[in-house]
C-alpha cells in the first residue's frame, strides 16, 4: 500500500504582506485644495531641480558638445547629410537648430535646452505616474525626477540625453497604459514615443529590445492575449513604420562607424548604479520596492493590471540592460550616458512601488534625495581644456594661422573657442568644415593619412611669419587609450609632434608660446598645445 504525497501549498500561499505603517500629510495640508497642494508641490520641485542643475551651465563644453553645436548650426536641408556622417539621430538637431536660431550657440545658451526638458520633465512625471498608482506616486515620481543625477548630470550638456529621458517617460507610460491597463488610446503615445526615441539617439535600440521582453511577459499574464497581440502589433509596427524612412542611414552608420571608446568591462561596471545616482539610491530605492512588490506576489494579485504594470516595468530595463552588457563585447554600448530611456521605467517603478511602500517608501525618498543632493559628485566641473588653451593662445592667433588637431574630434571644439579667420586641419588632413565631425569611416582614413605627407605640405603653405598651432590630446587614463581609435589618434599625435620638432630643429619652425599652464584636469580630454611661428619657406 503506497500512502499519497502530500500536497504541496503554492509558494505564493506563505507570501504574506508585511504590515506597513502609513504616513499621513499635517492636517492643515490635507485641507488644501488639490490643485493648490500639487501646483506648490510641483513649483518647489521645479525651482529646487533648477538651483541643482544650473551649477555648471556656463562651464566648458567637450568635443561631443561643439560636434553638436557645429552640426545643427547647418541648415536643416544639410542637417540629414551631417547627422548621419556624424554618427547621430536627426531629432535632436533639429531641435537644437531652432534653439540656436532663436537663442544663439553660446555654452549656456544651448545647455539651457537640455536644461528646459529637464525641468519639463518633472510635471510630466507626476502626471503619468499619478495616472497609474494615485496622487503619493505622481508626488514620489516628480520628486525622483527632480532629484534625478542623471536629469541633473545631463541637464548641463548639449547632448540629446535629456530629450531621451523625457521621451523614455512619455514611451513607457503609453506602454504600461495600452498593455497593463488596455487603455487603447494609449496605443499612440507609445507608437509615436519609441519612434522619436529612436530617432533621438541609437542606444533608444535597447529600449525597443526591453519593451518587445516587458510586452511578452505582459502578454503571458493577460486574459486577453488575442487583443493584446492585435495592439502590440499595431504599437510597435506603427513605430517601426515611423522609423523606416531613416533605417537605410542607420544600416549605413553601423557599418561605417568608428568608435572612439569602446568600454566592454567584464567585471566592475558601475552603468547601473550610475544611472540612478549610485549604489546607496539603489539600495534606497530597492528596499521600497521588495516591500511594495511583496503583495502583488499573491496569486490573486498576480495577473492584475497593477502587478502587470510592475513586472513590465521590471522586465524593459533589465532587459535592455542585459542586451547592453552582452553587446558591449562588440560595441561601445556599456556607457551610462546612453541609458537615458531606461532612467524613465526605472523611476517610474520605484515611484510606483514606494507609492505602496507607504512608510517605507517615504522614508527610501527622503534617503535618495540625501544621497543626490550635492550634484558636484556627479556633475564634472572641468570637461575639456580647450577654453583654457583658447583664452591664453588665441589673443596671438591672427587670421590665416593654421589650426592642427591631433584628435580629429577635438577640431570643432577648437573651431568653437578659438575666432574666426584660421585655418584648420587635424591629422586626417585638411578640414573644409571644421565645425563638426565625419565619424563615417574615419579609423581606416586615419590609418591611410601618413603624417609626412599631409603635414609637410600644411607647412609649406604658411608664409614667413604665418603660425601654427598644434594641440595634441592629453592622454589620461589608460582605459581611455587602449582601443583602436584611440591608440592611432594617441601614435598619429605623437609622430606629428616629433616631425614639427625636426621642423624647428632645422630652423623651418621656431616654438614661441605653450598652453595650458595651469592645467586643472578633466573629465573628458583634454590638451596640450604648442604655437610654432614659420621663420622660411
Amino acid at each position: 500500500m503506497t500512502t499519497a504525497a502530500p500536497r504541496r501549498r503554492p509558494l505564493s500561499s506563505y507570501v504574506q504582506a508585511p504590515p506597513i505603517r502609513e504616513v499621513h500629510p499635517p492636517g492643515w495640508f490635507a485641507r488644501l485644495p488639490g490643485w493648490l497642494s500639487i501646483g506648490a508641490i510641483l513649483v518647489g520641485l521645479v525651482l529646487i531641480a533648477t538651483f541643482l542643475r544650473t551649477r555648471q551651465l556656463t562651464g566648458q563644453l567637450w568635443f561631443n558638445e561643439a560636434i553638436a553645436i557645429g552640426t545643427a548650426s547647418h541648415s536643416l536641408g544639410e542637417l540629414p547629410g551631417f547627422v548621419r556622417d556624424a554618427g547621430g539621430a536627426p531629432l535632436y538637431y533639429a531641435l537644437l537648430h531652432v534653439w540656436i536660431e532663436i537663442f544663439g550657440s553660446g555654452v549656456a545658451a544651448t545647455h539651457a535646452l537640455s536644461l528646459v526638458i529637464t525641468l519639463i520633465a518633472i510635471p510630466v512625471a507626476c502626471w503619468l505616474a499619478w495616472g497609474l498608482g494615485g496622487r503619493r506616486a505622481g508626488i514620489f515620481a516628480a520628486t525622483l525626477l527632480a532629484f534625478s543625477a542623471y536629469g541633473t548630470r545631463y541637464a548641463q550638456e548639449t547632448q540629446p540625453y535629456a530629450l531621451l529621458l523625457l521621451l523614455g517617460l512619455l514611451t513607457t507610460a503609453g506602454f504600461v497604459q495600452a498593455y497593463c491597463h488596455r487603455r487603447r488610446r494609449y496605443l499612440w503615445l507609445f507608437a509615436l514615443g519609441l519612434a522619436a526615441m529612436l530617432y533621438t539617439q541609437g542606444s533608444a535600440g535597447l529600449y525597443a529590445f526591453g519593451a518587445l521582453v516587458a510586452a511578452a511577459v505582459v502578454h503571458r499574464g493577460s486574459e486577453d492575449r488575442r487583443g493584446l497581440a492585435r495592439d502590440l502589433a499595431i504599437g510597435f509596427g506603427g513605430a517601426f513604420v515611423l522609423y523606416l524612412p531613416w533605417l537605410p542611414t542607420t544600416i549605413h552608420q553601423i557599418g561605417h562607424a568608428t568608435s572612439p571608446w569602446h568600454y566592454a568591462p567584464v567585471l566592475g561596471a558601475d552603468v547601473p548604479a550610475g544611472i540612478l545616482g549610485g549604489e546607496r539610491v539603489d539600495v534606497a530605492l530597492l528596499i521600497a520596492a521588495v516591500v511594495g512588490l511583496t503583495p502583488l506576489v499573491a496569486a490573486a494579485a498576480r495577473r492584475s493590471p497593477e502587478a502587470l504594470t510592475m513586472w513590465a516595468l521590471i522586465a524593459l530595463p533589465v532587459a535592455a540592460l542585459v542586451l547592453a552588457r552582452v553587446g558591449s563585447l562588440a560595441s561601445p554600448t556599456w556607457v551610462a550616458r546612453y541609458f537615458g530611456a531606461m532612467v524613465a521605467p526605472l523611476l517610474l517603478l520605484a515611484a510606483l512601488l514606494s507609492a505602496r511602500a507607504r512608510l517605507v517608501g517615504v522614508v527610501s525618498i527622503a534617503l535618495c534625495i540625501a544621497f543626490v543632493a550635492n550634484p558636484s559628485s556627479y556633475v564634472p566641473a572641468h570637461k575639456s581644456d580647450m577654453r583654457d588653451v583658447a583664452a591664453e593662445l588665441g589673443t596671438r592667433l591672427h587670421p590665416g594661422d593654421l589650426v592642427v588637431s591631433g584628435q580629429p574630434e577635438q577640431t570643432p571644439l577648437a573651431f568653437y573657442y578659438l575666432p574666426g579667420g584660421l585655418r584648420y586641419a587635424s591629422t586626417l588632413g585638411a578640414e573644409s568644415d571644421p565645425s563638426t565631425m565625419n565619424w563615417s569611416d574615419a579609423q581606416s582614413r586615419l590609418q591611410g593619412a601618413e603624417p609626412a605627407a599631409i603635414l609637410q605640405p600644411l607647412v609649406a603653405s604658411l608664409r614667413p611669419g604665418q603660425q601654427l598651432l598644434f594641440m595634441r590630446p592629453l592622454d589620461e587614463g589608460a582605459r581611455n587609450w587602449k582601443e583602436p581609435w584611440t591608440k592611432l589618434v594617441r601614435r598619429r599625435s605623437a609622430q606629428w609632434g616629433q616631425i614639427l620638432t625636426e621642423d624647428v630643429a632645422a630652423g623651418r619652425l621656431d616654438a614661441v608660446a605653450v598652453a595650458p599652464h595651469n592645467y586643472r584636469s578633466a573629465c573628458c580630454v583634454a590638451d596640450s598645445a604648442v604655437l610654432y611661428r614659420k621663420t622660411s619657406s
